[in-house]
């Protein structure tokens, strides 16, 4: 059993390493992109005298905070803080609808779906 927890978690933190790696190398590209972005919008709002045209770079602005805090910032400590708030005082949150799944409703479900069983 400590062996399959010790793997569990380790598949864990994998993949929450491949996550922030993944979000890292978006925020590259999308970094590139913003700036592009508010470049091109800043240009054509002066040159055409219109304050309108940059208005796309707003929620430009909170989609790249949100990518770079991801990658590089406290995102994820803050996410691990509020799972941890919600186990210890929302626990009710957490329940499954029906109750927890027990051996007799997994052989009523296989018993209901089997074509070849036959009750006794």
């Amino acid at each position: 059993l400590e062996r399959q927890l010790l793997m569990q978690n380790e598949m864990r933190e994998r993949q929450t390493a491949m996550q922030i790696a993944w979000t890292r190398e978006f925020l590259k590209y999308f970094g590139a992109f913003y700036g592009l972005a508010a470049i091109g919008l800043t240009a054509g709002a002066i040159k055409k005298k219109n304050p309108g045209v940059f208005v796309p770079v707003i929620p430009l602005s909170f989609v790249f905070a949100y990518q770079y805090d991801m990658g590089y910032g406290t995102l994820l400590q803050r996410i691990k803080g509020e799972a941890e708030n919600i186990l210890d005082t929302q626990s009710s949150l957490l329940e499954l609808p029906k109750g927890a799944l027990t051996y007799e409703d997994l052989e009523k479900i296989r018993r209901s779906q089997s074509k070849f069983f036959i009750e006794k």
